[in-house]
């Protein structure tokens, strides 16, 4: 059962023919009880105008043997002391009226007198009672309309009608059969055009499916899934399912370009490395310790700054534990600085942030070394609070950043012609640290030209 009503288009064919019974269940017992009352209410007004007829002449001094009663209509006059005065033709039997007989008391036949004692009256008032009647040997249910009357001598009688309600039941029945007749063939026409419409509107999400499946078996993330010319759900759908695909075939190549860089980054300063060894072991006195030291420090650095980049594309954040002073931050950070190679310069005012002190201590390291590497005479580093945003400036008096390469050295492994003929210039990641880190720490880091004449690079970060 699991199987059968495992897709979507069997649980929505279900689902709307489960909708369509109910509704339609509902409707025909509305529809059914309605026309019961209707055709109730049509039997009972037929016996009612009878009854008041026959009463009206009784009302009118016709005498009870001389009344002509019709035979369709069974009719039963009963006095007060529930004597059957006139009955019509052909009734045989009766049941839910004033008495069961349906003779006449002797004497009906001379009521029809000619001595007039007033003029009688009909009641306003009605009651209708459910029965049943024999005409000319057939015997049905009837509902019996009960009118009172007064004769022209005072006497009082009742007059029973009856309408039948064989019209009703056979009405009533026969719209209960085509109902239940139609009803199962309706509902196999609402689950078949159901199961044909979600059909169609799911083949595209189907079309879908086999390109992602294809996608995942060739690993080719340059191709797309098709996108249905709709503007409904799944095109919506298959538009996020490409901008998925694209931001994870630019994911890939980012990090297929990211290990191909480490690699070639590490292959320099290892293989310098295990040639001073080499040359070492075989000349020990040629050993140069100082610049075997340096390789290694040059390793530590590169390891730290791809172990941290590896961190933040893992999707790290911030511990949001006691908030950074970033005034106390730079004090501290700049006094462990002792072989600057330009002096330093600070203008500092009291402002906090959230986020960690050691990402933010390693963007301030960071965009100071730069500063140092381009500097001439001097760096300044400036802490100042705008509204809500903490400023961090780190400003040099060099050659500064082109404009149209203000964005691109924040890539990895991006460096300026000039940071290349430097020898510390570095790995070119410090750059592309500093602005993950100030991203994910909700703010920004920009370049722009200093008032030294140099690059100011300015990181903005929240307050709270």
């Amino acid at each position: 059962m699991r199987k059968v009503f495992g897709s979507v288009r069997s649980r929505a064919a279900l689902g709307a023919t489960l909708v369509v019974a109910v509704a339609l269940v509902a409707a025909g017992i509305a529809v059914l009880q309605v026309l019961r009352a209707d055709l109730g209410d049509q039997a009972r007004l037929k016996a009612l105008v009878d009854a008041r007829e026959v009463a009206s002449k009784i009302a009118a001094g016709a005498g009870y043997g001389s009344l002509k009663l019709d035979e369709d209509i069974p009719v039963q006059v009963v006095d007060e002391d529930g004597r059957v005065r006139a009955v019509s033709e052909d009734l045989e039997a009766v049941t839910g009226t004033g008495s069961a007989s349906v003779t006449p008391v002797a004497g009906g036949e001379d009521d029809d007198k000619d001595d007039d004692d007033g003029a009688g009256r009909v009641s306003s008032e009605e009651e209708y009672r459910d029965g049943s009647a024999r005409v000319d040997g057939e015997r049905g249910d009837y509902v019996w309309a009960a009118v009172e009357a007064t004769d022209r001598w005072g006497d009082d009688v009742t007059v029973y009608a009856g309408a039948p309600l064989a019209t009703e039941r056979g009405a009533v029945t026969t719209v209960r059969n085509a109902m239940l007749l139609g009803l199962p063939l309706l509902l196999v026409v609402v689950a078949a055009v159901t199961w044909l419409v979600t059909r169609r509107a799911l083949r595209p999400v189907e079309g879908i499916r086999r390109e992602m499946a294809t996608i995942t078996a060739s690993t080719d993330l340059s191709r797309r899934v098709p996108v249905p010319g709709s503007y409904d759900e799944v095109a919506r759908l298959a538009r996020t399912t490409n901008e998925t695909l694209a931001a994870l075939e630019a994911s890939v190549e980012r990090q297929r370009a990211f290990v191909a860089d480490a690699s070639h980054e590490l292959r320099s300063p290892v293989a310098s490395l295990r040639t001073q060894l080499e040359v070492g072991a075989a000349h020990p006195e040629l050993l140069d310790l100082d610049g075997a030291v340096e390789d290694v420090v040059r390793l530590q650095r590169l390891s730290a700054d791809l172990l941290l980049l590896a961190r933040l594309d893992a999707g790290e954040r911030p511990s949001s534990g006691t908030p950074v002073a970033l005034d106390a931050l730079v004090r501290e950070e700049l006094a462990q600085r002792l072989g600057d190679r330009v002096p330093v310069r600070t203008e500092v005012a009291p402002v906090a942030v959230p986020g960690s002190r050691g990402q933010l201590a390693r963007v301030l390291g960071n965009l100071v070394d730069n500063a140092q590497r381009h500097a001439v005479g001097g760096v300044r580093v400036a802490v100042r609070a705008e509204g809500r945003w903490a400023v961090l400036e780190v400003a040099d008096d060099g050659a500064g950043v082109p404009e149209g390469e203000r964005e691109r050295i924040f890539e990895r492994f991006v460096r300026l012609d000039d940071a290349r003929s430097r020898d510390d210039g570095g790995a070119g990641l410090g750059l592309a640290i500093a602005r993950d880190v100030a991203v994910r720490h909700g703010g920004t880091l920009a370049v722009r030209a200093a008032p030294e004449g140099g690059a100011l690079f300015e990181l903005r970060l929240p307050t709270g």
